[in-house]
């Protein structure tokens, strides 16, 4: 299959790891933060950590959507369902996430609550359409990625007088959250993650292009390579990220040419500027509140707006007490050091939404193992 077979082609995976084995230098270390948590699973699903030497180590990141969503948010979406007695519209990840008090939306939809799972903006239409009677939301998360859709529906509600359809919009902003990383404490200044470059996220850049990453490279001196999903895509961006250190520049470059353009798919970018707008400030679970990272609904679209049509107040939502979710989506620590980890929080039993998401890294240690210790017997085999 065309780009599926020759990016995970053993013979090239082997020439990948010999070359960033002979030009990582010895004398120092590299830590690659992956944003996207695709790359993350693809890292652990293959085993690309294995084939990397030992100086160079691959960090975690807040790139899945879903986990670095505040409780506060999910909190609010379950009183749209309780108190104002909607049906509520979500991605199937959406449903497991922990909320305050350990209630999710799946224990709200078991109590009695009208919680559906959809796979696109499409089917929240479609719902809207059969029962007018009805007010539905559809709770609208992700990265640049998923907010076209989301403003696409919004436009075809309006076309067609849906006025029992809206948005619970809470679309965010990956560059913002790049920037956050590189100002917070944690890099600047404790040293607790020392990030030397960025694997740039796939999907998003497909949206909004290389070009918004080239201020991280320039302002905070991080390389910067957009890297496809696939193993060798990682491998190969690892190695650009490797040269450009070694070569003492910060530049962005993209690897994946095959998708990605340094302008974008410009209009999607026109589509969404139409219809939302940045916000001020929006909570990310993990690095607090960050300017200029979200988006929302714009005024002339306030009919749409879940948010202004039932007057939802913000939410303080609490953790799992125990659970390091947060720092994980730092980089700060891996799940492994976490306590609830494989013990209390499992994917049946999560506790954080880093074990809940098919993109988080907790997942990704669970799912493929790679946590595990091996037996002596094992490694002989």
């Amino acid at each position: 299959m065309k780009y599926i077979d020759e990016f995970r082609s053993h013979e090239l995976a082997q020439t990948l790891a010999k070359a960033i084995a002979s030009e990582a230098h010895s004398d120092r270390n590299y830590r690659l933060m992956e944003f996207c948590g695709g790359h993350t699973h693809a890292i652990f699903r293959y085993g690309v950590q294995e084939l990397m030497p030992h100086n160079v180590s691959f960090v975690h990141g807040p790139g899945c959507p879903v986990c670095v969503l505040p409780i506060g948010r999910i909190d609010e979406a379950i009183a749209l369902v309780e108190q104002h007695d909607v049906i509520l519209c979500t991605y199937g990840d959406m449903l497991r996430v922990p909320a305050s008090g350990r209630k999710s939306l799946l224990k709200v939809k078991a109590a009695g609550g009208d919680v559906r799972m959809v796979w696109s903006t499409l089917d929240a239409l479609k719902i809207a359409r059969e029962t007018p009677e009805r007010q539905v939301v559809f709770f609208a998360i992700g990265f640049e990625t998923t907010t076209p859709p989301t403003a696409v529906a919004i436009k075809q509600a309006e076309k067609e007088g849906l006025t029992n359809f809206s948005v619970f919009c809470n679309h965010v902003l990956t560059p913002a959250a790049i920037q956050n990383i590189l100002e917070s404490p944690d890099v600047r200044e404790l040293d607790k993650v020392a990030i030397d470059g960025f694997l740039g996220p796939s999907h998003v850049s497909s949206v909004i292009g290389s070009q918004p990453y080239e201020f991280f490279a320039e302002e905070y001196q991080k390389p910067v390579v957009i890297a496809g999903f696939e193993p060798l895509d990682v491998m190969q961006s690892a190695l650009m990220l490797i040269r450009q250190l070694n070569e003492g520049r910060a530049e962005v470059e993209n690897e994946y040419t095959r998708v990605v353009t340094r302008e974008g798919n410009r209009k999607a970018q026109a589509l969404v500027a139409e219809v939302l707008e940045l916000r001020r400030s929006f909570e990310w679970r993990g690095l607090g509140q960050v300017p200029y990272s979200a988006l929302q609904i714009k005024r002339q679209w306030t009919g749409f707006d879940a948010e202004r049509r039932f007057s939802i107040e913000p939410g303080q939502g609490q953790d799992v007490r125990g659970c390091e979710c947060p720092r994980i989506l730092r980089g700060v620590k891996k799940p492994t050091d976490c306590k609830l980890f494989g013990t209390v929080c499992t994917p049946e039993n999560p506790m954080g939404s880093c074990m809940v998401s098919s993109e988080g890294a907790c997942a990704a240690y669970w799912t493929y193992g790679r946590f595990q210790k091996r037996s002596p017997r094992e490694n002989a085999a």
